[in-house]
């Protein structure tokens, strides 16, 4: 498939300038949105690393969210972005440690999990859901899955193939807006950041979609790293990352990011994430999230 050929293509340096650099650290990158925006928002700060810490960072995008959990020991990453749900998958499961997460634009180190529907699809809340068609991001997101899951289970669904005539995973937060509103399905669920995103861009969004309800607060995605990475390296990137915003250097990095800075994180934050999972009936520890 094409797009499998450019997922493989875009396992590349983050920047062109190469430093003379004693190891290279592979991070991984979930897919959250169309995989060249992707690239594009990350390659400036991957450079920026890769110049102040000495040590080369390459990026790879994965395919799918899942495949970030189920690849970091069989590819041998470093580290990776890990979103809230896989972050917390990643530490249940591989005992990743975290170091840093970006604040967002809007002052935030947060995000939360939006549903929605289309104006013209006659959904005004929970009751009208039934017999529609639903778009998920992923079964590893918080707001793309984990969130409407608890949403409507807490509301009486036993059963997503009994409730929706139909319902399917669109594989990223801004693939699952626009399948609302090609008229792909009559409802998605995505993460806020990634809806404002498309909603500043695509004046579609204010026209033809309305929220229908919003989840708790999550921890935005952050950098973790395998447990055996060297202390000295560990160290290195996270001090750089939480003084990114001190440079005029390092807010043209922070800008093409669409943050402001980056905070420490540590395995607490992602407390709402395991409160979110328990209430979606999700145990971490032997969660399937394979898409069917």
């Amino acid at each position: 498939m094409l797009l499998a050929a450019l997922m493989l293509a875009l396992v590349q340096s983050a920047g062109a300038a190469k430093p003379a650099a004693a190891e290279t650290l592979t991070i991984g990158l979930i897919p959250e949105l169309n995989v060249f925006k992707q690239m594009e928002r990350f390659r400036p700060l991957g450079a920026y690393l890769s110049r102040e810490t000495g040590v080369e960072i390459r990026f790879t995008i994965l395919s799918r969210y899942g495949n970030l959990v189920e690849s970091f020991q069989r590819d041998g990453m470093d580290g990776a972005f890990f979103g809230s749900f896989t972050g917390a998958l990643a530490i249940e499961q591989l005992g990743v440690v975290p170091l840093a997460r970006p604040v967002n634009l809007d002052g935030e180190s947060t995000y939360h999990g939006v549903i929605y529907a289309r104006k013209d699809s006659g959904i005004r809340d929970f009751a009208d859901m039934r017999d529609k068609k639903f778009a998920f991001v992923e079964k590893a997101t918080t707001a793309g899955y984990v969130y409407p899951l608890a949403y409507l289970r807490e509301n009486g669904v036993e059963s997503l193939d009994n409730h929706f005539a139909e319902y399917f995973f669109a594989g990223s937060h801004d693939a699952t807006i626009y399948a609302v509103l090609d008229g792909k399905a009559d409802l998605g669920a995505s993460k806020n950041s990634v809806f404002d995103w498309v909603r500043a861009a695509d004046p579609r969004v204010d026209a033809e979609i309305e929220v229908l309800a919003l989840s708790g607060n999550v921890p935005s995605n952050g950098l973790c790293v395998r447990p055996d990475l060297d202390p000295g390296i560990r160290e290195r990137l996270k001090q750089v990352l939480l003084r990114l915003h001190e440079s005029a250097e390092g807010r043209k990095v922070l800008e093409r990011f669409n943050a402001l800075r980056f905070i420490e994180t540590s395995v607490a934050d992602y407390a709402p994430v395991y409160a979110w999972a328990e209430r979606a009936g999700i145990d971490l520890k032997h969660y399937d999230y394979e898409n069917r």
